[in-house]
């Protein structure tokens, strides 16, 4: 028993002294945020001359004023869950002295239990001297910052009139060579031109060689049947020339729709109309030149009211049917669809007939362009570009997908929100 005793002496006698002359303040508050101990190092860091002065008084009143609301709140929180870690990590925190003067310091805390009562051991070291040194070299950098400054400033100006002569220079040179170029584009868009109109004269003077010479071939046998049981023999020259008359009739309306277009004189003009309606109706009229056997399948789904341009419209349909009859065969199928969601308004061609190879699909639009595998099938090369325009005018947008000896498919959408905007 006697030993116990000595034993807790001795070690009463060794805390004592660690807390006594330790060279760094050490403060002991129980789990009310009330000061139970102090050492004689804190004492002289905040001023007081014995402990006395602030034994059971409040934590806070170590601490500046202005934080003491939100330091109790802290507090409160350290004390329900409690560790090992120093204090206000990424903060700057102040105490403040008995004369009310505050400086810097760094706060370790620590906690313990014992006879059942929890308390906080707060280890206080005072950083003046080295916020003095920080505030220091934060000036020399901002100093330094400044000179670098000036010298960037210098650079830039030295490099403003290196730029400024040089781009003197420059624009004598780019003069010449906005001369060299507007000289190149106007020879450019003259050989455009000059091939355009040796394919416009070449083209022409193809297509319009077949339907004349079946008009005036047709006219010349009609003229031959004159008995009256010849009239079946009549009545089909008379449909040849008059296909043939429908025939230049489009290879016209091509060439004044392209002529539009070019000149920008043709404009859309917005109007709600029945999707469903105009869609059969030129299913209808297109279906008389059909060949033997081929049929015009058409589906609708959704609303039927839209708000585009009905004659572009129509037109962008007629050429994209009469395509679908003229590349397919006999007893083939051509699907027409068309549908209206919420968001877009779709129209999609669909035939089974030769197809559009990868290499031609890069030129499908483009003026006079026709597909190595339709050279012996009648044509401008113009209608798909006129199409194409026609989509454009009504902001939409048209993709094609296609296998050779597979068919063709012509999808075309229109925003909902786009559609009807000029």
């Amino acid at each position: 028993m006697l030993a116990q005793e000595l034993k807790s002496a001795a070690e009463k006698i060794r805390f004592d002294a660690l807390f006594e002359y330790a060279s760094l303040g050490i403060l002991i508050v129980n789990n009310h945020g009330e000061i139970i101990l102090a050492n004689a190092f804190l004492l002289t860091q905040f001023g007081y001359s014995s402990a006395a002065e602030i034994v059971g008084k409040p934590l806070e009143t170590l601490i500046p004023k202005r934080f003491h609301h939100t330091h109790v709140h802290d507090r409160n929180d350290y004390m329900q869950k409690p560790e090992r870690r120093p204090m206000g990590i990424g903060m700057d925190l102040f105490a403040a002295r008995k004369d009310g003067s505050e400086f810097p310091v760094e706060v370790s805390l620590n906690n313990y239990e014992t006879s059942g009562a929890s308390f906080v051991i707060a280890f206080v070291s005072d950083i003046t001297k080295r916020k003095e040194i920080e505030n220091v070299t934060i000036r020399q950098k901002e100093q330094l910052a400044l000179i670098n400054k000036k010298i960037e400033q210098f650079n830039n100006d030295l490099e403003r009139e290196v730029v400024l002569r040089t781009s003197q220079l420059q624009e004598t040179l780019s003069e010449l060579q906005i001369s060299r170029e507007e000289l190149m584009n106007s020879l450019s868009k003259e050989k455009e031109l000059g091939d355009l109109k040796s394919r416009f004269v070449s083209m022409a003077s193809h297509e319009f060689r077949t339907p004349l010479s079946t008009i005036l071939s047709s006219a010349s046998l009609v003229s031959k049947y004159i008995k009256e049981d010849e009239q079946d023999k009549r009545d089909k020259h008379i449909n040849r020339i008059k296909s043939a008359v429908s025939n230049l009739t489009d290879i016209l309306n091509d060439f004044l729709s392209i002529g539009k277009i070019e000149d920008g004189k043709l404009t859309a003009h917005f109007a709600e109309f029945n999707i469903k309606d105009i869609i059969w109706s030129v299913c209808n009229e297109i279906g008389g030149i059909a060949k033997a056997g081929q049929r015009i399948v058409y589906d609708h789904k959704g609303d039927e009211l839209v708000v585009l341009d009905p004659s572009l419209f129509r037109n962008v349909l007629i050429n994209l049917l009469s395509n679908a009859i003229k590349f397919s065969p006999e007893n083939g199928t051509v699907a027409v669809k068309s549908e209206l969601t919420s968001t877009q308004i779709m129209l999609e061609v669909k035939d089974g007939g030769i197809g559009i190879s990868e290499d031609d699909k890069k030129h499908l639009f483009e003026r006079f362009f026709r597909g190595a595998n339709v050279t012996n099938i009648q044509g401008t090369g113009l209608g798909l570009h006129i199409v194409e325009k026609y989509v454009e005018l009504m902001n939409g947008n048209i993709e094609c997908k296609s296998e050779l000896e597979k068919g063709t498919s012509f999808l075309i959408s229109f925003d909902i929100h786009a559609a009807g905007k000029r």
